[in-house]
């Protein structure tokens, strides 16, 4: 279906995809006077072709119209579309710019920007980041990779700052946006079919975060993160450094000593909080919270406020997330776990066997990491995606039991019938989702569904 007409070619930006960051892209360059055109591959959910037709931006799905979107001054990509696509390369060899609909957005605020990346915790991270801003009275938005798109909320709200979880593919399309605070979680091997099978590349995409920053900026870091530390040590970062650790004390940054989390920052007061007092369990969510609380005490936030939020936070949908307890069989939603690290803290956190689900798009994962922790606390697999062949041969020894599933539903029927009572069923895919799902989010909610039908 289109919808389209003859349009101004010397003022239109093209926005590919039309999505939550297509259709805010897409309204706010409105807002700012441009021509836009909406080019969508595939079908549009109903919710956005309603949007796009109350704002009168016109749209096309399940088509690209190259002629037009080569006559394009700027092209706002979705960060689903890898650079290889031929119509990509096409735009690029026009030279016509393409960017990030967080890259567009940025032009247009001058609100300070928190932004948060890493292959895992990025989420939570800044979920913390947000409730502690939030909790402490500040005019804060919440986007990037979560909540509502940046570009919307620029054009419709005026907020003091945001706090953005920003992904490799966002990052890749940014040039000039420069984060006031950044924090990157860790690095590990993730989405490197996006990236050539290269590591580097992935890891050159990670550290865009620090791009454009100045001395007066903040970077934080884990310390703990081999790939981080070494990276940092050799590449010439402008902003002040924050490094936080488990182990390694600073004299600004976080550590944690004598089962006390310490946050030092701008020589003020330290900052001390028992890691038994966090709303969130576990070292990488002690992690997580360190992170959190550098970036509260960079922006001088006081003591009791940060305190409060590490303490009450309540942990997002699809992340370890507890849904019933059957028959006193546990089920656990960890559908955001995409990677093989994910997946590695959902499967260390556990205190009782576990029959684990797993699969989806394997995005280049070497499960060899999850050898030893399989082998102690998974008494049995389920694998739910269309191929298999690569999970079930490296854990064909590992473990006794080995079963296919192709929907959530036999997914959840075959773990309930391979627990027993104590023990845990845990959806910790390792894998991305589309091959069976439209995202994690569907593949959490179906299981969910599943676990609740039983």
């Amino acid at each position: 279906m289109k919808e389209k007409n003859n349009i101004s070619t010397n003022n239109l930006i093209t926005v590919l995809g039309a999505g939550e960051s297509g259709f805010g892209a897409a309204f706010l360059a409105k807002a700012k006077g441009f021509d836009v055109f909406v080019s969508d591959k595939g079908k549009i959910k109903d919710k956005y072709k309603k949007l796009l037709r109350e704002n009168n931006i016109l749209f096309e799905e399940n088509t690209h119209s190259e002629e037009k979107i080569l006559q394009s001054k700027e092209v706002i990509k979705s960060p689903g579309i890898p650079d290889k696509v031929e119509l990509i390369q096409k735009i690029k060899s026009k030279n016509i710019p393409v960017i990030s609909e967080i890259e567009f957005a940025g032009r247009y605020t001058n609100a300070k920007k928190i932004c948060i990346t890493g292959s895992n915790g990025k989420t939570t991270t800044t979920q913390l980041v947000y409730h502690i801003l939030n909790r402490a009275g500040l005019n804060v938005g919440l986007g990037g990779n979560i909540g509502k798109s940046f570009a919307y909320q620029v054009a419709t709200s005026n907020r003091d700052y945001y706090v953005l979880e920003l992904s490799s593919f966002q990052l890749d399309d940014m040039f000039d946006f420069k984060a006031d605070i950044a924090i990157l979680t860790n690095i590990t091997p993730d989405h490197l079919d996006r990236y050539e099978y290269k590591l580097e590349n992935y890891i050159n995409s990670k550290f865009r975060i620090v791009n454009n920053q100045l001395e007066s900026d903040a970077f934080i870091y884990c310390y703990d993160d081999e790939i981080t530390k070494h990276e940092v040590e050799t590449r010439n970062i402008k902003a002040k450094k924050y490094p936080y650790s488990y182990s390694q004390t600073f004299e600004e940054g976080a550590y944690i000593s004598n089962n006390n989390i310490h946050i030092k920052t701008n020589n003020k007061q330290p900052f001390t909080m028992s890691i038994f007092e966090l709303a969130l369990s576990g070292r990488h969510n002690a992690l997580n919270s360190m992170a959190a609380g550098v970036a509260a005490r960079v922006l001088d936030l006081r003591k009791e406020v940060i305190r409060e939020c590490l303490s009450d936070f309540q942990n997002i949908e699809h992340r370890l997330e507890f849904v019933a307890r059957i028959h006193g069989i546990d089920f656990i939603n960890d559908s955001k776990a995409t990677n093989v690290n994910s997946t590695w803290y959902a499967l260390e956190s556990l205190s009782n066997k576990a029959v684990w689900i797993v699969g989806g798009v394997d995005k280049g994962n070497d499960y060899s990491m999850l050898f030893d922790l399989v082998k102690e606390k998974v008494k049995a697999i389920v694998c739910l995606g269309k191929d298999n062949k690569k999970i079930i041969k490296a854990f064909g020894d590992k473990v006794e039991t080995i079963v296919e599933a192709k929907s959530a539903e036999e997914a959840v029927a075959l773990g309930y019938r391979l627990a027993k009572k104590d023990e845990t069923v845990i959806l910790s895919p390792a894998c991305a989702s589309f091959d069976l799902f439209e995202d994690y989010e569907d593949r959490g909610t179906q299981f969910k569904k599943a676990v609740k039908r039983l």
